[in-house]
């Protein structure tokens, strides 16, 4: 991380302080007063800007301690103010209440959830069609603005010798891509990953071979060299085994859920007020 400012509002979630409670085995980074200030709180704050602290800087580790440090400073003081007594402070922390509740009793009861080894090889066995590593290509390409260029570059490249190292040699001068600098190269891509018309164009290629004809696409026109192929195939069980029990997990989960609503929203006088 280079020159990155991490900003830190003293006005952070409620759930920083929440989740705190429950880290008692979390590292503690810094005390104020007899309150701990835990990774689990600066990875809590982290979390919205997909940073960690563990691959902070030093010095910017001790920046967001210092911050946190702050905020907890003044947090008791405004604790010790008439705030507490509030009507505002009253309804919102007992709709903290009923949120911890409810993630602590749906956590607990997630780990009640299992599923046996022989539900998850059934599961594999009657969907196997979904569990598929799709095609992926190695792929290079030479992007130019008009269609003669390109069929000026293909009718060039069909006389070389060696039509790869020709072709790296070519795209660093013509191509008008940021891959110029590589020879072109896009490096390995599953089909989903590219504009329709060049995916089409790139997987009808034989591995070594170039298009006949430029392929035209909304940034140019492409000639394209395949390098290699990984073809589609199907995944072992032992390969997506985890993922299925996750599925699994998460389905029974759900499905338990879904029940309990179900026999207790009648029980509840509802009125959707518009």
């Amino acid at each position: 991380m280079t020159n990155q400012k991490i900003v830190l509002s003293v006005f952070v979630a409620m759930q920083l302080s929440v989740m705190s409670l429950f880290a008692t085995t979390d590292k503690i980074l810094a005390t104020v007063g007899n309150q701990n200030i835990t990774k689990e709180d600066v990875n809590i704050v982290l979390k919205g800007q997909n940073l960690s602290y563990d691959k902070l800087k030093e010095k910017d580790q001790q920046n967001i301690i210092n911050q946190l440090i702050d905020r907890k400073i003044l947090s008791m003081i405004a604790y010790k103010t008439d705030i507490i007594n509030s009507k505002l402070y009253k309804e919102t922390l007992e709709k903290v209440k009923q949120d911890l509740a409810l993630q602590l009793w749906m956590s607990n009861m997630a780990k009640t959830v299992q599923v046996s080894e022989a539900s998850m090889k059934n599961y594999f066995d009657a969907n196997k069609e979904k569990f598929k590593k799709p095609l992926e290509l190695k792929a290079r390409h030479i992007l130019v603005k008009s269609q003669k260029e390109a069929k000026d570059i293909i009718a060039s490249l069909s006389k070389a010798k060696d039509l790869k190292a020709e072709f790296i040699k070519m795209a660093k001068i013509k191509s008008t891509d940021g891959a110029a600098t590589n020879g072109g190269d896009l490096g390995w891509f599953t089909l989903d990953k590219m504009i329709p018309e060049f995916s089409l164009a790139a997987s009808s290629l034989k591995v070594g071979a170039i298009t006949e004809e430029p392929v035209s696409t909304t940034f140019g026109y492409h000639v394209i060299y395949l390098e290699d192929k990984k073809e589609s195939a199907l995944l072992e069980y032992n390969e997506i085994k985890n993922d299925i029990k996750q599925f699994l997990l998460n389905d029974q989960f759900n499905k338990q859920v879904e029940h309990i609503i179900k026999v207790e929203k009648p029980k509840l006088n509802i009125l959707i007020k518009k």
